[in-house]
């Protein structure tokens, strides 16, 4: 069975067993939390009404994303801002897909008291191997990030090889204004 859901202003599909990088939810490593809000459900080729649908799904941990650079610049005024963001995301394992109704109903069943809602039960503990390290990719290729640099110094021997030696220290002329031709 799988269910498209919504979380965080993004859809994903999911399957129970499934983990997904969501938005930052509430909660703590190992709690329980319900998406509501299911768009399609289906087994296999046939669909499903997703009246009262819900899918459950368990936190395994509160994490950051990698550091996107913010790069601000206004040439010829001498403005230039940077500063770093790490978006913070939810890691979920999907428990199960399912009304609400059959889960009530199946919970009694195999245990004799009920969780309350939101608290932790007892579960297997997770080894690390299945949360991957990087949950999200970094959007710009490591070569993209490295080739400015590259270009930034095989430019510089370029034209300091093409300025004269009286003129290589000297401030940059302003206002676009041209230098004086040299007197005999």
């Amino acid at each position: 069975m799988f269910a498209v859901v919504r979380t965080g202003g993004k859809q994903y599909r999911v399957a129970p067993g499934d983990k997904i990088v969501v938005e930052k939810l509430a909660g703590n490593a190992g709690d329980r939390v319900t998406l509501g809000d299911v768009l399609l459900a289906g087994d296999g080729s046939s669909l499903k009404s997703t009246d009262g649908l819900t899918v459950a799904a368990e936190i395994v941990a509160q994490a950051k994303a990698d550091k996107v650079t913010v790069f601000k610049k206004r040439r010829r005024h001498n403005y230039r801002r940077k500063k770093g963001h790490r978006q913070q995301h939810t890691i979920l394992k999907i428990v199960a897909i399912g009304d609400q109704k059959e889960q009530k109903k199946a919970a009694p069943k195999a245990e004799t008291a009920a969780p309350a809602k939101g608290k932790v039960t007892e579960a297997a503990p997770q080894s690390d191997a299945e949360v991957t390290g990087k949950p999200t990719e970094n959007p710009a290729p490591e070569k993209a990030a490295n080739a400015p640099k590259a270009a930034a110094k095989k430019a510089a021997p370029a034209k300091a090889k093409t300025e004269s030696g009286s003129t290589k220290n000297a401030a940059p002329a302003k206002g676009g204004a041209k230098k004086s031709p040299k007197a005999k």
